[in-house]
């Protein structure tokens, strides 16, 4: 049984950590707030475009002449992962490298893959692997801007158009609530029409200036960084609801760990007093035996 400084040294630690472990979660809580009220009001905005866009380009005879979606054979793959730059957030990060990896070995089978992480927990894996590796964007989050995430895109885009890579994957956290984070693997290019929550009414026969293929033409590239701008807001909304449960759930288990150690503090000091009794007996039985 350990002596009674080990034990009240490990009840120390453990106060010592709950206290951080609550002040993460508060922390993350602030964040949280911030994190979500962005993409709260970025989702509106995001599917509001795209139902534009869709609008406009269904009935466009040279929709199919987008640049930015030309369907060609996965030959060439572009996996772009979204994790946090932190650690202590649970399975965040894993959860976005396990369906990474397992997109890598299952749906991209055979194709040549090139892995453009964002945030440093995907750089420090994916830099170590054997596919190929763009780290020139991985540092979004230490200054989260739509201005900061664009240059990636346009990164993605410009290659994509040049025949660089034949698709474009985002994996990420989509944010749910506190306690729930969804990983989506979404296609980013070739662009395709998207599912709205608009309900579709009788067609309507828009007149646009000054033409239809110079509104697609800048409606495009628009849309397509508003949505990978969002990709990363759902990812940081998520991280910060992931880290404010664990640390809830690491201030639960310091609790109960300090009862137990309590316990076993108390229990250690009665044993150490019931032998100093038996050694005061034993001695005065010695003294009275001669």
């Amino acid at each position: 049984m350990a002596n009674l400084k080990e034990v009240k040294q490990r009840i120390n630690s453990v106060i010592s950590t709950q206290q951080i472990t609550k002040a993460m979660k508060m922390v993350s809580a602030a964040k949280l707030r911030r994190a979500q009220d962005k993409i709260v009001q970025m989702r509106p905005y995001s599917q509001k475009l795209t139902n534009i866009l869709n609008n406009v380009s269904a009935s466009a005879e040279g929709a199919a002449d987008i640049a930015y979606a030309q369907k060609r054979e996965a030959k060439k793959v572009l996996l772009i992962p979204v994790t946090s730059d932190k650690g202590l957030c649970g399975a965040f990060n894993t959860n976005i490298i396990k369906a990474t990896n397992s997109a890598i070995a299952n749906q991209f089978a055979g194709a040549e893959i090139t892995i453009l992480p964002i945030g440093k927990k995907s750089f420090e894996y994916f830099k170590k692997s054997s596919h190929s590796f763009i780290g020139e964007f991985y540092g979004v989050f230490g200054n989260l801007s739509f201005d900061t995430v664009r240059q990636a895109a346009e990164f993605a885009m410009n290659s994509f158009v040049a025949g660089d890579f034949d698709q474009v994957y985002l994996v990420y956290n989509e944010f749910k609530n506190v306690a729930t984070q969804v990983v989506r693997t979404e296609q980013f290019l070739p662009m395709a029409p998207q599912e709205t929550t608009e309900v579709k009414t009788s067609e309507t026969d828009y007149i646009l200036e000054p033409s239809r293929a110079y509104i697609i033409e800048e409606l495009v590239p628009t849309s397509l960084k508003i949505q990978f701008y969002k990709a990363v807001l759902e990812s940081n909304a998520s991280e910060h609801g992931a880290r404010m449960t664990a640390m809830d759930k690491a201030t639960e288990n310091a609790g109960d760990l300090l009862k137990e150690l309590k316990l076993m503090y108390n229990r250690t000091r009665q044993a150490a007093i019931t032998n100093e009794i038996l050694e005061i007996v034993a001695g005065a039985n010695a003294l009275g035996g001669k």
